[in-house]
């Protein structure tokens, strides 16, 4: 009994490494699918908003 929980812990922890490296995988696909003039517009607006967002400090 011990043996099939500690085979299904391990196996889900397995699992779960897995399914953590498919999904940074798939960020960084889609990170470097910008172009650099992509990405400096992309910060440029974020700048932008947070600016507009923030109050000035008094």
């Amino acid at each position: 009994m011990r043996s099939a929980v500690w085979k299904f812990l391990g196996l889900a922890g397995v699992v779960g490494v897995a399914a953590t490296g498919a999904a940074v995988a798939r960020a960084e696909r889609k990170r470097q699918s910008y172009t650099p003039d992509e990405v400096r517009a992309r910060l440029h607006q974020r700048v932008a908003d947070a600016e507009r967002t923030t109050p000035p400090a008094p």
